[in-house]
C-alpha cells in the first residue's frame, strides 16, 4: 500500500472516528440508552464514512456499495460485542463507547482495504494470504 494512501486513511479514519464517537456521545447525553445511541449513530456514520473513504482514501479503487454496507453490518456486530464487554469492565457509557470504537476502527481498516475497496474479494484475499496466489511455473 502506498504510504500516501495509508496516511490519508489514518487522517480520514480519525475524522470518521471522531464524528462517530461525537454522535454517539451526543445521543447518550440527550438521554438515549447506549445501545440505541450506538445503532442510530452507526446508521448515520455509515453514510458519512462511505463518502469520506470513497472520495478521499480509496478514490482510485473500484467501489462496491454492497460490500461497504455488509462490512459495516459486520462492523456493527463487532462494535456491539465490544461495547457489551467494555460496559462490563468500565462503568461509564462514554468510556465504554470509546473503547468499542477503537477496537472496531482497527478491524474496519483491514476489511475496507481488503474487501470493500478492492478489485474483487478473491483478489484481495490472495494478496492478504501469499499461499493463495497461483504458483508461477518456470520452464
Amino acid at each position: 500500500m502506498p504510504i500516501a494512501q495509508l496516511w490519508r486513511f489514518l487522517k480520514v479514519g480519525v475524522l470518521n472516528t471522531l464524528f462517530g464517537y461525537a454522535l454517539y456521545a451526543t445521543l447518550v447525553a440527550i438521554g438515549l440508552q447506549m445501545f440505541v445511541a450506538q445503532i442510530v449513530g452507526t446508521v448515520i456514520a455509515v453514510a458519512f464514512n462511505y463518502f469520506t473513504y470513497s472520495r478521499h482514501v480509496f478514490h482510485a479503487a473500484p467501489t462496491s456499495r454492497m460490500r461497504f454496507v455488509l462490512s459495516y453490518a459486520l462492523n456493527y456486530l463487532v462494535s456491539l460485542a465490544a461495547l457489551a464487554v467494555a460496559a462490563i469492565v468500565v462503568p461509564s457509557p462514554y468510556l465504554a463507547g470509546l473503547l468499542a470504537t477503537l477496537v472496531t476502527a482497527a478491524i474496519n481498516f483491514v476489511v475496507l482495504r481488503r474487501f470493500v475497496f478492492a478489485a474483487s474479494p478473491d483478489q484481495s484475499a490472495a494478496d492478504a494470504v501469499p499461499w493463495l496466489r497461483p504458483a508461477a511455473i518456470s520452464e
